[in-house]
């Protein structure tokens, strides 16, 4: 842990085509080696594909599959007389959400479809739907903190 200070929160500014914060951050997640306009390419590319296949606003669609993916408790571990627990906690809405991009992207990269735009525009649909790798992250991190419940009184 840093002895200093907390650090500072990095503005970071809003997408050039939806002006939206979140699409933002999601194309920072997505992006290898400081390519943002590969990754713009492959985001709207996407939006491009979600918009034929639902005939829905795709920014819609994308934040809608984003509240299927947040986790609303996750497990942390804890230290209690040399036995470490799994302490269920429940997750804060800025980590619940960087979760949720980072679980999506992760499952798109493991979609074997031929081009990145494909995979994640085939992961955010299924995300969507309440189905796919990501949602289903969310529910073993949900069982998982389940199964736990009896050691939440060490909670911190």
């Amino acid at each position: 842990m840093a002895r200093r200070r907390r650090a500072d929160r990095r503005e970071i500014n809003p997408d050039a085509k939806f002006g939206d914060l979140v699409v933002a951050k999601f194309m920072n997640s997505l992006m290898y080696d400081g390519k943002k306009s590969a990754a713009e390419g492959i985001m709207y590319g996407a939006f491009d594909v979600i918009a034929q296949k639902t005939k829905q606003d795709p920014l819609q669609v994308f934040h809608e599959a984003l509240r299927n993916v947040s986790p609303a408790l996750e497990v942390r571990s804890r230290r209690v007389g040399g036995a470490t627990y799994q302490v269920p906690v429940e997750v804060r809405q800025d980590r619940s959400r960087a979760l949720a991009i980072r679980w999506i992207i992760t499952a798109a990269r493991g979609r074997n479809e031929t081009t990145m735009t494909g995979r994640l525009s085939g992961e955010l649909l299924d995300a969507f739907q309440n189905r796919g790798s990501a949602v289903k992250k969310r529910e073993d991190t949900h069982k998982m903190a389940d199964a736990n419940r009896a050691f939440s009184h060490y909670r911190w």
